[in-house]
């Protein structure tokens, strides 16, 4: 099993029980990502449906996630022949961490779309910016690659763009080819859109939705984030996923607040 696989493992102990054990290389220095903390949690979900795929979860980050033992909760609302809905709680101490709502399907790979959007501008992989200086690196910097649209990372020199921004080419490093998990965590990898307009530091998720729109082919994901509105220390972050094929495969929009506790830009 690849270590995005077994990081995200999840056991059963009873019917809508189950265990994790949360792995501290997929996070930062305050906390693990929110995006590895969902594509755990849906492991459960999934495992408890009918339905193979979390085709719409809207997550509410509640505290602080810690490296190590996790207990994850399914309570079934309603299961139906096209989707099943359960409120999935990820909890540590017996305090929820992260609660969610999951709405499950099964989506068919072979399905062409009968209408879809043109993906909006990214220059090709190899013109992007790897900022993998070749030296060890911890944590989620280490377990990801991701290649940088150079128009969008002004921050880190100081020079932010001024517009809440941000578009990348992504993986993940151990070559797990994309799938529902990873979409989860593709969702919430880019560094948040804020730090253009000159925010720096932890922008914690209050509120995360995502759809899962399509299967994703094998290979390199592209995402590409914009936000709408910073005000009173709050901001949003959208965010669409298109695979390799050129398919739009996941959106999101989440709430968070604005990046406090450094007057330093960094990347990792």
């Amino acid at each position: 099993m690849s270590r995005f696989g077994e990081a995200t493992a999840v056991r059963r102990l009873e019917e809508g029980r189950y265990q994790a054990e949360l792995d501290e290389e997929f996070g930062f220095e305050e906390a693990l990502n929110g995006g590895y903390l969902m594509a755990t949690l849906l492991r459960a979900a999934v495992d408890a449906s009918p339905h193979a795929h979390p085709v719409a979860t809207s997550a509410n980050f509640l505290r602080v996630a810690r490296p190590g033992p996790a207990e994850i909760l399914v309570e079934p609302r309603k299961a139906g022949r096209t989707a099943a809905t359960a409120r999935v709680s990820l909890l540590q101490g017996d305090q929820p961490v992260v609660d969610a709502t999951v709405t499950t399907g099964t989506l068919d790979a072979d399905v062409e779309p009968a209408w879809t959007g043109e993906r909006p501008h990214m220059p090709a992989l190899e013109d992007c910016v790897n900022f993998d200086s070749g030296k060890p690196r911890r944590g989620f910097a280490e377990q990801v690659e991701t290649r940088y649209d150079a128009a969008t990372m002004g921050w880190l020199d100081g020079q932010p763009s001024g517009r809440p921004e941000g578009r990348a080419y992504f993986r993940l490093r151990d070559r797990y080819e994309p799938d529902a998990f990873a979409l989860a965590l593709a969702v919430d990898a880019l560094p948040p859109v804020v730090l253009n307009t000159g925010s720096y530091g932890w922008s914690p998720t209050v509120e995360l939705t995502w759809h899962m729109r399509a299967i994703p082919a094998p290979g390199w994901l592209t995402l590409l984030g914009t936000g709408r509105l910073v005000h009173a220390g709050w901001f949003d972050e959208d965010v669409e996923v298109w695979d390799s094929s050129g398919r739009l495969v996941a959106q999101s929009r989440q709430l968070a607040r604005v990046a406090r506790g450094s007057d330093k830009p960094r990347l990792g």
